[in-house]
């Protein structure tokens, strides 16, 4: 029996293909070269969406008793859904299966319910004033590396939302944008835990922040943990180094209200350069479940300007500190008020 397919999701990929081809075996016949262009009729106009020409090559690859390629000639292409293979348990070539499909050269796509992908030498380009233009969104995901990758926008450079385990950002350039972020987290029901985020290598210029946690106020209970910022470059950053649970844009929550969304074994090393603003480290955490194993190690960020010099601020967090440490860690500490910027 030949590996059946489920349509699974809907989103909207533009794509810039170089040739790319997937083997398959099964229980039919054919096999050889299936061009997706000249026997399934897809169109890189740049309008037709191509996602059933597409399916129907893998169809056919995957009926094939012996080997098949499928060949994308190099075009942009539109695709309007994605797909899941079931029924693998009942062939035993699967532990070795190839690569299934390889995206090169993304402009504009959200891919969601991934796990062990990479993404490598990226380009997301959009305006700086650009609203809701998220350069990668990751959500409910898990194994996923973006590497190597620069991005300019008008909202988060890279926004990673519930769900989300065992993710590498390594090598990102940001900036403008509103830099890169975990959350914003607790706002909806039912969302599921973050674990094990790395963000290192990374450099960010004239953006609103740099590397942030954001969750809303009176978010129901979940945890956010092993989570590691390490080799950061801030260059003109706003808000370089934030853990804002009391994160609300446009003053439309309850500021007040318990939280119950706790953060745990979260580390910033290794991060420099200059502020934009004295308030360069900012870790506002819950009274009802304070931040715990927090790690501030090699923090250095410098300020000249008419406001002073950098400061932090915290709230119910007692930060572990270790090197050096400018501004001078959690030396002032505050009654947290609400986060008013996205």
């Amino acid at each position: 029996m030949a590996i059946q397919f489920n349509f699974v999701s809907s989103m909207l990929i533009l794509l810039l293909l170089s040739i790319s081809s997937a083997v398959g075996q099964g229980g039919g016949g054919g096999g050889g070269v299936i061009d997706v262009v000249a026997k399934f009729g897809a169109k890189a106009d740049e309008k037709t969406y191509s996602s059933k020409p597409l399916l129907d090559a893998w169809k056919e690859a995957c009926a094939s008793t012996s080997p098949a390629k499928i060949v994308i000639p190099k075009w942009i292409y539109f695709l309007t859904t994605a797909y899941k293979r079931e029924g693998c348990e009942k062939h035993d070539y699967c532990d070795s299966l190839p690569i299934n499909l390889r995206f090169d050269f993304l402009t504009n796509a959200m891919i969601q319910g991934c796990k062990n992908i990479t993404f490598k030498h990226l380009t997301v380009s959009a305006p700086g004033e650009s609203p809701n233009t998220d350069g990668i969104h990751i959500r409910r995901s898990d194994e996923v590396n973006v590497l190597n990758t620069e991005i300019k926008t008008g909202d988060d450079c890279v926004s990673i939302g519930d769900g989300s385990k065992n993710l590498v950002m390594n090598g990102v350039t940001c900036g403008p944008g509103h830099g890169i972020n975990i959350g914003s987290l607790g706002l909806f029901k039912n969302e599921e835990l973050v674990d094990g985020v790395t963000v290192k290598n990374c450099t960010l210029t004239n953006t609103s922040n740099g590397v942030r946690i954001k969750s809303w106020p009176g978010a129901e209970p979940n945890t956010c943990s092993n989570i590691h910022f390490e080799n950061i470059t801030v260059t003109n950053v706003s808000s370089p180094i934030i853990i804002d649970q009391k994160y609300c844009p446009w003053n439309k929550c309850k500021i007040n209200v318990c939280t119950y969304l706790s953060k745990s074994n979260i580390s910033f090393k290794n991060i420099h350069d200059t502020s934009a603003l004295p308030e360069a480290v900012k870790i506002i955490c819950s009274s009802t479940l304070p931040c715990v194993k927090v790690e501030l190690a090699n923090i250095e960020i410098t300020h000249s300007g008419p406001t002073g010099p950098v400061v932090s601020q915290c709230s119910n967090v007692k930060p572990k500190i270790s090197d050096k440490q400018n501004p001078a860690a959690c030396f002032a500490l505050i009654v947290a008020k609400p986060t008013l910027i996205a």
